[in-house]
């Protein structure tokens, strides 16, 4: 491939000086504008511990450019932190900000026409939102995660943003002081990174390395470990290897290298989010990929990792005891990864697997022979109510049915106030509809009401369902991403309070007690709501989103 296969447009012949006038007054000089422009698409933001210390990184994969003989050139795009945005309005610009994060990302290289682009991300949405955008420009390009933060300490116990949400339950059901409360809250976070358990952030992490689109051992080094910055500079040296070889994402992102990624979110019990995201990917990358792929390779990989929500150890953890490479050494010896898929470091996963270490009697990830479960963490559940399906998590200890009468909620923050007034009894299922992608708009995820169920003490004996999504922090019997959503006519807008509803996890049924007439009459009566903005970016990605099934694309 050339290697100014798409600058030279910019940079070269006479017709170009006004174009290489303005790069000089920025400081570029002759010299580096001879040389193949690499895009550094950065989403530092200064308002979370998540992408906080991506300027910090950046420079060390411009240093690795420049080495390797490219000019990189830092731009910037948004991020939406879900940690503080969670349980407020603003949650709704948590999943819109993937496709802005994608959209600006793609803009800046095309209308620069660098010819190798890297990706830092950091928080939920900046991670498949920059893969997203490498895919559609198809140039030679990686993304790095910046990292998961440390954990916090009390006492002796390592906590996370998970515990505080649940401290809030815990505080209004009178079951935590004041004093242990905010102790709570003012050791959770103690630095830069993004939230320690197998959240969204490192569930999305380790499956783009599974996929092969960040080198295999890079995302895993936490944010503030010094490893980091040597991470960084190679992957600037990374790049411009991909670049004089002419790999392109095309050939790293396949069917294969997809269905290595949902083994690991699989074999982790990684977030539900990691659905609608690699959903999302397949979609730009035309491959085709349906919910039931998820539950068919869920089936076949088995729950290895003990990590938070659902266990007991954080991504640091998880990294000391042999990372991600360990994790894809135990599924490629049991024959459930394929291991011939690229990497980005010029190598396959089973090159990558092969150099795993493990560290003496670690406890993190159990041994195939031994699982936490014998199938993975990822759940399709289809029924009366989620006819086009949706999703849950087991992390091995959830129940498998539950059974129990409606308490519907036509938003998020009456359900949060519900609980908090303890009208939320055991064996209730709470439905929480019209936050859907359409309908929220932006498919707000419910850790706010969720911590707050497991913090009240009824986590296990209350399931939830909604036409929204869940963070990554969630656990529990709780089914998300309900399909079709309420606001276009989706079954779950005709459930009503005391409808009995069960969950049947084994047979893989989510159903109302009703019958089709039943149900077709209520909805008979059912009017659309009026769209909650009718201007702006939320009212535009209201008309162009597509179902949580598909990945809520905007089309």
């Amino acid at each position: 491939m050339d290697i100014k296969h798409k600058s030279r447009v910019v940079t070269e012949g006479p017709d170009r000086a006004p174009a290489r006038a303005m790069l000089k007054a920025v400081g570029f000089t002759d010299e580096d504008i001879a040389k193949p422009l690499v895009g550094i698409a950065n989403t530092w933001i200064e308002i979370m511990p998540c992408n906080s210390h991506l300027r910090r990184l950046s420079e060390r994969v411009k240093a690795g450019v420049r080495a390797a003989g490219g000019t990189p050139i830092e731009y910037n795009t948004i991020a939406v932190s879900d940690g503080i945005s969670m349980g407020t309005e603003g949650m709704k610009a948590s999943l819109i900000s993937r496709e802005v994060i994608a959209d600006s990302i793609e803009l800046t290289a095309r209308g620069y026409s660098f010819d190798a682009v890297v990706a830092l991300s950091g928080c939920d949405k900046t991670i498949p939102g920059t893969v997203m955008a490498l895919t559609r420009l198809n140039v030679p390009s990686l993304m790095l995660y910046g990292g998961s933060i440390m954990p916090g300490k009390l006492g002796e116990k390592d906590i996370t943003i998970q515990d505080v949400f649940e401290a809030v339950g815990a505080r209004a059901a009178g079951r935590m002081d004041e004093d242990t409360f905010r102790a709570i809250e003012d050791h959770a976070c103690p630095g830069a990174g993004a939230c320690g358990g197998q959240f969204t952030a490192n569930t999305m992490s380790i499956a783009y390395e599974f996929m092969g689109i960040s080198p295999m051992g890079f995302n895993g080094v936490p944010a503030m470990d010094s490893k980091k910055d040597d991470v960084a500079f190679r992957a600037g040296e990374l790049v411009m290897d991909l670049l004089r070889k002419g790999t392109l994402p095309s050939e790293i992102i396949t069917r294969q290298s997809i269905e290595n990624a949902i083994a690991a979110v699989a074999t982790t019990g990684g977030s539900t989010n990691a659905v609608l995201h690699l959903l999302a990917l397949a979609r730009e990358a035309g491959i085709p990929l349906e919910l039931e792929d998820f539950d068919s390779i869920n089936q076949k990989v088995p729950l290895l990792a003990d990590l938070k929500p659902g266990g007991h150890f954080v991504a640091l953890d998880l990294f000391n005891a042999g990372g991600t490479r360990l994790v894809a050494k135990r599924l490629i010896d049991a024959g459930h990864l394929h291991k011939d898929q690229p990497n980005v470091t010029g190598r396959t996963l089973g090159d990558e697997a092969a150099e795993a270490t493990e560290t003496p009697d670690q406890k993190v990830l159990h041994t195939v022979s031994e699982p936490i479960k014998a199938t993975g963490g990822l759940v399709i559940l289809r029924g009366n109510i989620a006819p086009e399906g949706c999703v849950l998590k087991v992390a091995g200890h959830e129940r498998m049915q539950h059974r129990g009468p409606a308490k519907v909620f036509d938003c998020e923050e009456d359900a949060f106030a519900s609980v908090q007034r303890g009208e939320i009894k055991a064996g209730d299922v709470v439905v929480i509809r019209y936050e859907g992608p359409q309908g929220g708009p932006g498919l707000r995820d419910m850790l706010g009401v969720t911590g707050e169920i497991v913090g009240a003490g009824i986590g296990d004996s209350v399931a939830l369902l909604t036409d929204g999504r869940f963070s990554g922090a969630t656990h529990g019997l709780m089914a998300g991403h309900v399909s079709p959503e309420a606001s276009k006519g989706g079954p779950i807008a005709a459930l009503r309070d005391g409808d009995m509803i069960s969950f049947d996890v084994s047979t893989r049924r989510l159903d109302v007690e009703l019958s089709d007439d039943e149900i077709a009459a209520r909805m008979k009566d059912w009017t659309a709501p009026l769209p909650r903005y009718t201007g702006g970016v939320m009212a535009k990605y209201a008309r162009s989103v597509s179902s949580a099934s598909h990945g809520a694309i905007t089309t």
